[in-house]
């Protein structure tokens, strides 16, 4: 079967980032994504220079790894140069707000498909001549989730049909795949189907690093806690190592899942620090911000 990788974000897609990155490794760009992702949107969708600089110092990154993220970012896209009020800042490009505005569903969705949902098909047909269009359109669908039932034939959970529908036309692929809601009728366990589909073996280390990675974090909060600062730099550590995750494991029934499968324990894992975390890290990027040239006084609406 073809071995679905991912990025969740738009960083991460230009580069196809190794899955396997260890997650105290983030590079800075990443980070900066994620905290573009978060934050931005609900203070005007544009940041500082400088209160970039500022909130990624409680991450550990220097100013100059500040820097060389962003023009990367600015290289490729994702990020666009705009001055406010006199301040050299930056927001985020139509194509990477699409692309979070995306993710932002799927990242934070706790609810797994069930039996009685159906799946989705993505059925294709490319070109020769257009072979590029064929790595884009598999690449894409590996991006979003989908497991593979033969060539040209894709499946996934039926509730990825907006995210599907939505990627096909924003990257003009409709001419080539054609979407269908099925069922299963036959032949052989369904169970035994999706560990054919999805690569289940690749999955769970990436499951164990993040509950590694994480797990010290949850029961240092249980005994000590953590002020604004220390809970910012959690939360985004944790939600970057986070996010691709979901869409490698696009939500699957649980009673086709592993027995104690590791994954339901790391979105539990998940879950509990965003809960514990999500209020003072916004709590520290308020403060942050307050005050920076350019930077509004308050929040706009989420």
């Amino acid at each position: 079967m073809t071995t679905a990788r991912a990025a969740a974000d738009p960083a991460e897609a230009a580069e196809a980032a190794d899955l396997r990155i260890r997650p105290s490794s983030a590079p800075p760009r990443t980070l900066i994504v994620t905290v573009y992702g978060l934050y931005s949107r609900r203070h005007g969708g544009w940041l500082s220079v400088a209160s970039l600089i500022g909130l990624l110092a409680s991450l550990g990154v220097d100013e100059q790894a500040v820097r060389s993220a962003i023009h990367r970012l600015k290289r490729r896209g994702i990020l666009v140069a705009r001055r406010q009020d006199g301040a050299a800042g930056y927001e985020l490009s139509e194509e990477a707000r699409d692309i979070l505005r995306e993710g932002d569903e799927r990242i934070f969705r706790r609810e797994r498909a069930t039996l009685t949902d159906g799946w989705l098909l993505a059925v294709f047909s490319v070109p020769e001549s257009e072979r590029n269009k064929r790595h884009q359109l598999r690449s894409q669908l590996a991006r979003l989730g989908f497991g593979t039932v033969a060539p040209g034939v894709w499946i996934a959970p039926a509730h990825l049909y907006d995210a599907t529908a939505a990627m096909l036309r924003r990257l003009d692929l409709t001419s080539y795949a054609d979407l269908l809601r099925s069922d299963h009728l036959a032949f052989g366990e369904l169970s035994q189907k999706v560990r054919q589909w999805w690569d289940f073996e690749q999955l769970e280390p990436l499951y164990r690093d993040f509950i590694d990675a994480h797990g010290p974090v949850r029961e240092s909060l249980g005994r000590r806690g953590t002020d604004e600062a220390g809970a910012f730099a959690h939360y985004v550590r944790a939600l970057t190592d986070w996010r691709r995750l979901p869409y490698l494991d696009p939500g699957l029934p649980t009673e086709l899942l592993p027995a104690d499968w590791v994954g339901i324990r790391a979105a539990d894992l998940f879950f509990a620090l965003h809960e514990e975390l999500e209020e003072p890290a916004r709590a520290h990027v308020a403060a942050t911000l307050a005050g920076q040239p350019g930077q509004p006084g308050q929040p706009a609406d989420g």
